[in-house]
């Protein structure tokens, strides 16, 4: 619990992120929260009693923000308990296991409270279909793969620029990999076949969109979110590579939701991954800084003051987006500290030399060479990983070219055309 508010504190904003993985609940205050939950059984409810606050527009307003396609929440009222104690009840679709927790002041947020509600059995099915598309390949069955869907997100933050994604009607699990006969325009590309073997599997690339949810991103001077550039631009790098059978492609999201650094390495873990690619738009201090860059783990150290700075601000993300401590997994933690190899490294180096050579054909770079620092989500020690900084969106010329969609095209084209030219040149990485 957190320390009793002196008087009743006004909700500034209730928000709603909705995905197949989990909905969050997040209310935010000038005052920190104090709070608590239970159950009620048949039919499935979750209560959450919030004591000092007055039932204002904003906790008025949440039962409407609440989608009719929402996965785990079916409906929620508000209203008060009992004097300056506001109940809030989710009536619920199916069994569920939720973290409650509160998070401090960061940013421009103040305190939040927040509620993710989680499956009671949460079922992995990047993992599955992955077994499912190897034993496929071992078999020489070249069946189709399910496409992945693409969420709607509700009340996204503060209002901001609408950027303009890929439209997607299949309603299949968002985690999916990609069908690769769903791709642009291309006939698809056979595997390589080894003589008198089987065909190498496809190889697996994983796109991170940074930021979501919560955590907007850098914002520009038109209101342009990363988070939203970020996801149409990996978005249509997946598109691009989907043409050919030689990749499968998963996006760590593929809505407008917040997922933790530490999760997006596990996921691409899971999937046994051969590169891990993260999509940003950079901000800086100064409006006048400019150009793409792409960046690689240091265990020495970053290669600039620069660097460090990005760094650093990218794994702010976690504070951000608001992940819930307690639950942390300490000995992941571990394990992406210390066991960051020099292979990994070498390797990522090499794929994003090929990235920003592609990259130097749409836009200045900020830096000729691969930059280097303590990205956390670049510590898979088994994977090569790259973080990319499309533009600085805070550069009002550079805003304008994210915004639009032909340059983003031609973004995705440079990373798509670095990703095929590292993989044609060591194709060795494929695994059988």
């Amino acid at each position: 619990m957190l320390a009793h508010a002196a008087a009743a504190a006004k909700v500034s904003a209730a928000r709603v992120w909705p995905a197949n993985e989990y909905t969050r609940v997040t209310f935010e205050a000038p005052t920190a929260f104090k709070y608590q939950h239970f159950f009620v059984k048949d039919p499935e409810r979750l209560v959450l009693d919030i004591e000092n606050v007055e039932l204002g527009e904003a906790l008025k307003s949440l039962a409407a923000k609440v989608g009719a396609d929402d996965p785990y929440i079916k409906s929620v009222r508000v209203g008060l308990n009992r004097p300056n104690v506001v109940r809030v009840v989710l009536d619920l679709r199916t069994e569920v296991l939720p973290q409650v927790f509160a998070v401090p002041p960061v940013g421009e947020f103040g305190h939040r409270l927040m509620l993710d509600i989680y499956p009671a059995k949460p079922i992995d099915s990047m993992l599955a279909l992955l077994n499912e598309d190897t034993a496929a390949f071992g078999r020489g069955d070249e069946r189709e793969l399910p496409h992945a869907s693409t969420g709607k997100p509700v009340e996204p933050g503060k209002p901001g620029a609408s950027v303009a994604a890929p439209p997607s009607s299949d309603k299949s699990d968002k985690w999916a990999l990609a069908d690769p006969a769903k791709g642009a325009g291309k006939k698809p590309e056979s595997p390589a076949i080894i003589a008198g073997k089987k065909p190498l599997r496809p190889f697996v690339v994983v796109l991170d969109p940074g930021h979501g949810g919560e955590d907007p991103g850098a914002v520009g001077k038109r209101g342009t979110r990363e988070k939203d550039v970020v996801l149409t631009i990996s978005r249509l790098i997946k598109n691009k590579l989907d043409s050919d059978a030689r990749f499968r492609i998963a996006l760590t999201r593929d809505a407008d939701f917040f997922v933790p650094l530490h999760h997006r390495v596990q996921r691409a873990r899971r999937l046994k991954a051969d590169l891990f690619i993260s999509v940003h738009a950079d901000a800086f201090i100064h409006p006048q800084a400019n150009g793409s860059s792409v960046f690689a783990l240091s265990e020495r150290g970053a290669t600039s003051s620069a660097a460090r700075w990005i760094a650093n601000k990218e794994n702010d993300a976690d504070l951000i987006g608001g992940i819930n401590l307690n639950l942390r997994d300490q000995g992941l933690a571990r394990i992406l500290l210390d066991l960051s190899t020099t292979a990994q490294i070498n390797d990522s180096l090499k794929v994003g030399r090929y990235v920003l050579s592609e990259l130097g054909e749409v836009n200045r770079l900020h830096k000729p060479v691969v930059e280097q620092a303590g990205f956390a989500v670049l510590k898979a020690p088994d994977i090569p990983s790259i973080l990319i900084e499309t533009a600085f969106i805070s550069n009002p010329e550079e805003e304008r070219k994210l915004r639009d969609a032909a340059y983003q095209d031609k973004m995705a084209d440079a990373i798509a055309d670095g990703v095929r030219t590292y993989f044609k040149k060591n194709p060795a990485l494929a695994r059988a």
